[in-house]
């Protein structure tokens, strides 16, 4: 499926933005209840991160995972007539 540069831009930009915003508002709700200096690891070992640290990987976690969920939407979403435009008419055979 080829997609021109200004739409692919377009739909980068319209999954990316939302899931930023909402990366930004999901881990404020998490920070309002969990304070990142009590965070342990699975062994029960403290994270020793500072806390500018974990607020930074927890929200670009939070984003790529939301923009992962917005990407299979926008794929789910795509026509047939948009996915198998470059085929032609021949298709299938």
């Amino acid at each position: 499926m080829h997609i021109p540069g200004a739409v692919l831009k377009q739909r980068a930009l319209t999954i990316l933005w939302p899931a930023f915003l909402m990366a930004g508002v999901l881990e404020m709700l998490i920070f309002v209840v969990v304070d990142p200096g009590d965070l342990h690891w699975f062994g029960g070992e403290a994270l020793n991160w500072s806390n500018q640290a974990v607020y930074t990987v927890t929200f670009l976690i939070f984003w790529a995972v939301i923009a992962t969920a917005g990407a299979l939407t926008a794929l789910l979403d795509a026509s047939p007539e948009e996915i198998n435009a470059d085929r032609g008419r021949s298709w299938p055979r």
